[in-house]
């Protein structure tokens, strides 16, 4: 039997390495594939997208905040990695009763290479690990590095009402490695914005691809409020997936760093 501490600071049990996997986020379920696995996970949700080729294979579960549980003991996992943020707490709880759940809390990069760390040592899939942790972790140094002109910017998630990421969200901390004060830094989680003129001071508008599709129209839309601010649409994966998309997360920040220079 070994001992995992997840983190929340939870201890799961194991008899053995995890053979039937159920993976309840996105990203997550992408860093999985990326390690290597694929027999092993038996079930993912509706908005696991990627990798593509899983749509049909893997059992679907349901929404990330509205899992079909029944599904789920159906597949008896001996393993269920979900996260705090981005599943509903007493669908969790109700899990948690029956088998070992592994639950990540993601604010920064360092959680995401403890998250990636940990779910390759319970997996197997150490120096794959190893050498992705390596990269992300360079890679983002660099990043740090560069000389960036700082703007107010705000960045938006949700439409009707409008949500933006507060301060303590891993998109806040993304955001700043980009160059941007996050406008909504004093306020926690995804208060919404109630009057978009509130926003006079703010320099960029990010209109994130999910989990609303933000598109041209929205930025007509928004403009007509704020004449002055300069809005761009984001791949919300680059901002919001902190598993092994961050691979390639640098590069287009870097990318966003040189046009918002412009």
């Amino acid at each position: 039997m070994q001992a995992f501490q997840d983190q929340l600071n939870r201890t799961i049990y194991l008899k053995h390495r995890p053979t039937r996997i159920v993976s309840l986020v996105p990203s997550q379920t992408e860093l999985l594939y990326d390690l290597g696995l694929d027999h092993e996970i038996v079930g993912i949700t509706d908005y696991c997208v990627r990798p593509k080729h899983w749509k049909y294979p893997k059992s679907k579960l349901g929404g990330t905040k509205k899992l079909h549980l029944p599904a789920i003991h159906k597949l008896n996992p001996d393993l269920i990695i979900a996260n705090k943020e981005e599943n509903d707490k007493e669908q969790i709880e109700a899990l948690v009763g029956h088998y070992p759940v592994w639950i990540s809390d993601i604010r920064h990069i360092a959680d995401a290479c403890q998250m990636i760390e940990t779910v390759a040592v319970i997996t197997g899939k150490q120096e794959i690990a190893r050498n992705m942790i390596g990269e992300i972790r360079k890679s983002f140094e660099q990043l740090a590095r560069l000389k960036k002109t700082r703007k107010e910017a705000a960045y938006f998630i949700w439409r009707k009402p409008y949500m933006v990421a507060g301060g303590d969200t891993f998109i806040s901390a993304m955001m700043d490695y980009c160059g941007f004060n996050n406008y909504f830094t004093h306020h926690s989680r995804y208060p919404i914005v109630s009057d978009v003129h509130s926003l006079a001071g703010c320099e960029v508008i990010l209109l994130s691809s999910e989990p609303f599709p933000f598109q041209q129209k929205h930025i007509e839309e928004l403009s007509f409020f704020l004449p002055t601010a300069k809005f761009k649409l984001v791949d919300g994966e680059m901002f919001s997936w902190y598993g092994s998309r961050l691979l390639q997360a640098p590069a287009y920040f870097r990318k966003l760093i040189k046009e918002m220079q412009q």
